[in-house]
């Protein structure tokens, strides 16, 4: 493909209520969107998923908007006719920086399949017509609060429940609910926020049948993980402890975890979440696909993810309707009545993008062009 012009658009999105974890609140998200054009006028676009803090990743929509404007966009539309496969070998000499890359190759994987006059998610080698759907519940103020809201998520369809706990908050969230819903798919994530001296918080989370533990312990640990995972029965899931194939291969001789949650922006985009999920496959890992609070853009690529053979367990990709008033995609992205989200059929990610409303949030706009 030979690219025309590469335009960054930066806005702010209010999410519809408050979403907290063990880091922090979050109530606003940037947003980086990534427009390419191709010679002939088709256009693709990516979005960034760096946040405003470097809590979940080093990585923030500042540092992203910087190597995005210095570094990758350049290096990109200097290569000439590129493919979306071959981004991570073009920007291979700049370490890091996952995200910012992965808004880029997404815009390049939707211009692709485009051109190719092919759905994203078959493009990828997707099988499915709909993917299972989760959904991701945030720390409330009470226990009342957060059973009002597992009740409401429940009603409306979605197959398994994930709610966030941190030290002090774990065990009695999820006793609350087992009590009333002791057979929906229920598993916890804490975000990195304990240690091996909470051995017994763990014991205990044993007792209720829990899908899985997402990454219980530090951000960056392989090797406590994998003592802990001997130590308890519940599976062990990891996510910001796998950045790379790498990692994900030390994972699975360490024993670290059973299963990996791959979202694209941690680990580098569709072509690195293709190798890790055929990697996971092959020795026997679960696999599922993780959201960041993405717009319509980013939850494209997700669900064209999703529809890939290798994954077996229910995925954080819920309706447009979750987080936001007005998506900025046309049709947004629907819960069915069986709990699943349609893999839509047209060329590209299958949505469009509401250009004017795009023009409109935007505060700023970057437009780099050959």
């Amino acid at each position: 493909m030979e690219l025309k012009k590469i335009i960054l658009y930066y806005f702010e999105a209010k999410l519809k209520s408050t979403f907290r974890t063990s880091f922090g609140s979050l109530l606003v998200r940037p947003v980086i969107l990534v427009k390419v054009e191709e010679r002939s006028g088709e256009i693709g676009w990516g979005e960034v998923v760096a946040g405003e803090g470097p809590w979940y990743s080093y990585e923030t929509y500042e540092t992203a908007i910087l190597v995005l404007k210095k570094y990758i966009v350049p290096r990109i539309l200097k290569y000439g006719d590129i493919k979306a496969k071959d981004v991570r070998y073009v920007l291979k000499s700049i370490r890091g920086h996952n995200m910012a890359k992965t808004g880029v190759e997404e815009a390049l994987w939707d211009l692709e399949s485009r051109l190719a006059g092919e759905p994203l998610y078959r493009y990828i080698g997707g099988v499915r017509d709909e993917i299972v759907a989760g959904v991701s519940i945030g720390l409330k103020p009470t226990i009342e609060n957060l059973m009002e809201e597992v009740k409401l998520r429940v009603e409306e369809g979605y197959r398994r429940i994930k709610i966030k706990i941190e030290p002090g908050r774990d065990v009695e969230l999820v006793k609350a609910i087992r009590k009333e819903f002791p057979d929906i798919p229920l598993q916890v994530d804490a975000n990195a926020a304990y240690t091996l001296n909470d051995i017994n918080v763990f014991r205990e989370l044993d007792k209720y049948e829990l899908l899985m533990i997402e990454q219980p312990l530090a951000y960056d640990d392989l090797v406590d993980h994998s003592l802990l995972s001997r130590k308890i029965s519940t599976p062990i899931c990891l996510d910001e402890s796998i950045v790379s194939i790498s990692d994900l291969k030390a994972t699975y001789l360490l024993g670290s975890a059973e299963i990996v949650n791959i979202k694209p922006g941690r680990v580098g985009g569709i072509e690195s979440s293709r190798k890790m999920l055929k990697y996971a496959g092959v020795v026997g890992m679960g696999a599922w696909i993780g959201g960041m609070l993405e717009t319509g853009v980013g939850r494209a690529f997700l669900v064209a993810l999703a529809s890939l053979p290798e994954v077996n367990y229910p995925n954080d990709i819920s309706a447009s309707e979750r987080y936001w008033d007005k998506d900025i995609v046309e049709p947004p992205w629907e819960l069915t009545n069986k709990g699943t989200i349609r893999v839509l059929k047209a060329p590209g990610i299958g949505v469009e993008v509401l250009e004017e409303e795009v023009e409109k949030r935007a505060r700023e706009v970057w437009e780099t062009t050959i």
